[in-house]
């Protein structure tokens, strides 16, 4: 499927080409000085992973024509007596990894620490103070989510997981986990929803990158007090959902 693709859109495919040329410079750069500055606070290293994601984002724009458009902005300024959130988003696609730290909070990532092993990236990743979970120690693996992200949301951090846990195609959707919400109901912070349509241009295992514009909202907070780790999972699973059916389009699933 691959071949074909690269046979029918041979630009597309150079300008893919010419964009991960970059994003590899730009790991070992960023990452790099990551590594470096290890003796800084993490907060300022988190800075750092901003100017990352942002160049990130020119190069796609530059390279393969993709850009994204945001609403909702306003709902990240919470007001429910709260100094942090958890965001959970919609998991369709790479660019999300790298996009979310340009129009978020400074964020702090919850994800499988097998990623830290990567050469440079992984190193950076774990100066950025996340939560590096073992996915396969069950119970365990959710008490520390509790324990270390209720410690960091009290210290102000907000914190991103995909409740998915993998990647879907484009009008597909996975079991929610119930992690975040988990977190959530104990910490009784709050959470934001966020829904996008990047699937549509940078699909799951695609070479080919295609150019438009990603449609990226974001929801109202949705509380936690009170309220069970269900209850707040079927609330993220409804609202993201049903914003996925307003701002995808099929003609671009299948390509």
């Amino acid at each position: 499927m691959q071949v074909q693709a690269v046979l029918l859109h041979p630009v597309l495919f150079l300008r893919s080409l010419l964009f991960w040329f970059g994003f590899i410079i730009n790991v070992v750069i960023f990452g790099l000085l990551i590594v470096l500055l290890f003796f800084t606070p993490s907060s300022f290293r988190l800075k750092i992973a901003r100017l990352w994601s942002l160049a990130n984002n020119f190069l796609l724009k530059v390279c393969c024509g993709i850009d994204y458009k945001v609403t909702g902005q306003e709902n990240l300024n919470i007001d429910l007596n709260s100094k942090a959130a958890i965001i959970l988003s919609k998991h369709q696609s790479t660019w999300e990894t790298l996009a979310l730290h340009s129009f978020t909070p400074y964020v702090h990532w919850v994800f499988k620490r097998e990623l830290m092993r990567i050469p440079i990236f992984g190193w950076a990743l774990a100066l950025t103070d996340p939560i590096a979970i073992n996915r396969g120690a069950g119970r365990v693996a959710v008490k520390q989510l509790i324990e270390e992200g209720t410690k960091k949301l009290n210290q102000g951090k907000w914190m991103v997981l995909f409740p998915e846990g993998t990647r879907t195609f484009p009008g597909k959707t996975h079991k929610y986990k119930i992690g975040g919400a988990l977190l959530a109901e104990k910490s009784g912070y709050p959470v934001i929803p966020i829904a996008h349509n990047a699937g549509e241009f940078w699909p799951k295992h695609s070479f080919i990158k295609w150019p438009g514009t990603i449609s990226v909202v974001i929801g109202p907070a949705i509380e936690s007090k009170g309220r069970s780790a269900e209850e707040i999972n079927a609330d993220v699973f409804n609202w993201i959902e049903n914003t996925m059916k307003e701002i995808s389009d099929e003609s671009r699933w299948n390509r």
